[in-house]
Formats: structure tokens, sequence, C-alpha cells
């Protein structure tokens, strides 16, 4: 009666106000934290720590405060952090089937279409796509002298295209990202595309802003509230966008491969794939033109984005550092030459050139944060509790600069890979490809990739920066690390 009396007498300030007091006890409630889980700051009712950046220098200063496990929240769910060699070791690698799924990303569901593909998938389907992947990829040269072969014939229109600006300053990224996807799009597609492909480059261009949209604020919001922000307009909407004509562009080719398919004698990875599809017509496991067009999508992501991105920081440091970028060439030219094309066989003969690849790759710090992880099921991690289904992201920056592993972290250092007699050396905290069983399918490309292109960059051209250009290290941070734009000049040597 007292309760029926109290409503009756509330005016509609009252009734808001008791609205309010409902749903943010009831948020309490939802997302109170379990007993022992991972420390984190205060968050905001409703919005969590969604305005908690995610750079390095953020991510450090929370190492620092909560420990290297903790968490923040994004929307209604609670994201646990790992930094550190020593912990991200202990998560992907002693505990590597704990964390070994994919949780349901919400931009990533939207775009994967309930998360098919290669890399956003879990279970089963993953397990079967990542081996049919491997193995496919294998058959038509990935990792072998075929490949190699490929590599070299692009470095060559790579070097005539350079060599057309006749030394006047050009932005080295468009021409990175044709060379390095032409690779995997020999492999996926069985051909290359002219540097003037419309298409092609259109392709090139809509990867390259999804990937920063993905990795902005936009992203982060969509991921946090995205019963919210799919009705909302905004920049977040062109990562859609972006990927269906993306999602076209492959889909046309495996029409193009459907056409004149030879089942006794495939050509490459969409061959192979459509062949397979007749073998599991009743399963699951994502043999169907869909999840085809996915994860080739997949392949041509990783395939173009982080290697192309590796060689222009590796024109920004070796700019920046001319005495090493002097080594290199000597090293090159003692070993080579100036005219024979080098190979893989050359890299046990360039310690030092091998030793500056590697620290490009840990100062360039390419995937900051990896992909998320679930975990898989109750653990523990650093002391803390970790329930099944708990969100971890490995802090892949904080293995690359972490101080108890590096000499000179901040410091860019080629002797981080050279012994005391300069032989070229590995570093367990080395962990570009992340590792464990989710480590990046195509380390083993991209390797290759990078010694070859850059020491046939190096061996026929000098790189300087434009004249009063300072050019910067400090880069923009979105799903990958990449250099502000610039430009700089090559001087054929």
């Amino acid at each position: 009666m007292i309760f029926q009396t109290l409503f009756e007498c509330m005016d509609f300030t009252g009734w808001l106000l008791f609205t309010f007091v409902v749903l943010l006890l009831s948020d309490v409630v939802r997302n109170w934290r379990p007993h022992n889980f991972p420390p984190g700051p205060w968050t905001v009712p409703f919005l969590g720590n969604v305005f908690t950046g995610v750079d390095f220098k953020t991510m450090e200063k929370l190492a620092k405060e909560y420990g290297p496990v903790f968490s923040l929240r994004r929307g209604s769910g609670r994201l646990v952090f790992i930094s550190g060699y020593k912990m991200v070791k202990e998560a992907l690698v002693s505990q590597l089937d704990s964390f070994v799924d994919r949780p349901i990303v919400p931009l990533f569901h939207v775009v994967f279409q309930g998360l098919g593909g290669l890399f956003a998938s879990s279970g089963e389907k993953w397990k079967k796509q990542r081996r049919f992947a491997l193995s496919t990829l294998r058959n038509f040269g990935f990792g072998k002298s075929i490949t190699e072969q490929s590599i070299c014939e692009e470095i060559r229109y790579l070097q005539e295209e350079i060599e057309n600006d006749k030394g006047e300053p050009f932005n080295p990224a468009g021409l990175f990202n044709n060379s390095v996807s032409n690779i995997i799009c020999q492999l996926v597609m069985g051909k290359r595309f002219d540097y003037s492909d419309h298409n092609f480059q259109m392709m090139l261009k809509y990867l390259s802003e999804s990937i920063w949209l993905e990795g902005s604020v936009w992203g982060r919001l969509y991921d946090s509230f995205p019963n919210v922000m799919k009705h909302l307009p905004g920049p977040h909407n062109r990562i859609f966008s972006n990927y269906d004509h993306i999602l076209d562009f492959i889909g046309q080719e495996v029409q193009r491969h459907k056409q004149d398919l030879d089942p006794n004698n495939p050509r490459d990875y969409i061959d192979s794939f459509l062949i397979e599809m007749g073998n599991h017509k009743e399963s699951d496991l994502g043999f169907d033109e869909t999840n085809l067009a996915l994860c080739s999508l997949d392949l041509f992501l990783a395939g173009t984005e982080t290697t192309s991105t590796t060689l222009q920081w590796a024109l920004i440091y070796l700019i920046k550092n001319p005495d090493i970028q002097e080594k290199v060439q000597a090293e090159i030219d003692s070993v080579i030459g100036q005219i024979r094309q080098p190979t893989m066989a050359d890299r046990p003969n360039l310690p030092y050139t091998d030793a500056v690849i590697h620290e490009i790759q840990r100062m360039g710090n390419i995937v900051p944060l990896n992909i998320l992880r679930m975990a898989a099921k109750d653990t523990t991690l650093g002391g803390y509790f970790i329930p099944k289904g708990t969100v971890l992201m490995p802090f892949l920056t904080s293995v690359l600069f972490d101080k108890t592993a590096w000499d000179t972290p901040d410091t860019f250092n080629p002797g981080h890979f050279l012994n005391a007699d300069g032989k070229f050396v590995k570093r367990e905290a080395f962990l570009p490809f992340s590792a464990g069983k989710r480590v990046c399918l195509g380390e083993g490309l991209a390797k290759m990739e990078l010694f070859l292109f850059l020491v046939g960059l190096f061996q026929k051209f000098s790189f300087s920066a434009p004249d009063g250009v300072v050019l910067s290290t400090e880069g923009v941070t979105g799903t990958t690390h990449v250099p502000h734009p610039f430009k700089v000049c090559a001087k054929v040597r």
C-alpha cells in the first residue's frame, strides 16, 4: 500500500530519476568484478572505459599501476590486457590451449558474416581451415623457391617504378602495397595485377582505410555499443562498405575460376578451395563460396598490410640512421654485389642486414595489440582468476619494448640481434608475429618478403629524405601501427 501510494505521487521527474537509479544499479550489478579478477581503473557507468586509449604509453602506465594483468571495461564486457614478455608468453605459449579461441567481436561479426574466415573463426572450423590454407599454400610454393622467384620478379617491377621517379620525392606506401599484395594475389588468385589497374588500386585503398578505422575510436565505439552504433551515421559505416567492395572483387575472381576449373590441375588457393568444397557438401567446416571469399580476404589482408608497412618503417629508420644504411649496403655489396639478385640462401651470410630487418620489425611494432583471444575454460593468469569466456588482449608492444628483455628498448639498435662476434642471434622476446597456435599463418612468407625486398631495394638505391624534411618515427596507431604519410628520394647506386 505504501509503495502504491508512493508511485501514484511520483511526477515525471521522479519517474525519470527512479528509472535512472534502477538502470544504474543494474549496470553496477551486471558488471561487478568476479572475485580475484584482474584489477583496473574505475569505470564510467554505462560507458565503462571506452574512452581510455589503447596506445603504448597509456597501457604502460596502467601496467605499472595495476600489474602485467589488468582489465578495462568496454561497453557491457570486461577486457583483460596482458603486458610484458613473461606474462604474454605464459598466456600464448604455456597456456596455448586456454586462449586459442576468438571472442565474438561485434565489428568482426558483421564483416566476417558470423565469424567465418581464417582469423576470426574458432573451434573445428578454424582448425580445419587453417590446416587447409597452410597445406594448400605450401603446395603452391609458400616458403619455397617458386615463391622466391615471384618475389624477385616483383622486386624488378618495383625497382623500375622507383627508378622512373628519377630521384624526385615519391610516396612509397602505394608502391609497397602494390608489390607485396601481388605476392599473395599470385598464391590466392594465380595472378599479379598491374600497378595501374584501377580495381586493384581501389581494393588496396579500401583495405588500408578499413584497417585504420577498425583501430580508431569509431571501431572501439562500435564494438562497445553495437546495438546503438549500427543505427548511427559515421565513419564506422565505411568499414562495412569497404569490405563489401573487397569481397565483391574477390567474388568476381571466384566466378572466373569456376568457369575454367580443372579438378585435376588446381592453379591456386581459390581453385583448391573450390575442389575441396565437393568433399564437404554436408559439413559445417566452412567449405562454401561465402567462406572462400572470407578466407581469401583474410589472406589478402594479412599478406599485404603488415609487410608493406614494415618496409615503410625500414625506409624511415635507415634514412634516419644513414650510417646503418651504409653498413647494410656494404655488407650486401661484399656478399652479393650490385648486379645479381638476392636469394634466401644469402641470408646466413648477411647477419648485419638480418639483424637490421629484425630491429625494424621490433621498432616498427606493426601489430601493437595482436588480435583478441578468449578463455576456453576457467583458468588463472598472473595469480588472477580468468573465468571461461573472458576476452583477452595480449599487448605485443609491451613485449617488443620490454625493459627486462632488451638492452636499449627505445633505441633503434641492430645489436639486439648480434652477438659479440657479429653473428645473428634469435631473441625469445621477438614476437611480432605473435606466438602459440594462433601465430601468424604467413610468418614464413613475410620473412622471405622482408629479406628479399629490403636487400633488393638497398642493393639498387640509396634513400634519403627530401631537403628540409625530417621523417617521424611516431606513427599512427589503428589496428596496425603505420607511419605518417611521407615521401623519400631514391638515388640509383
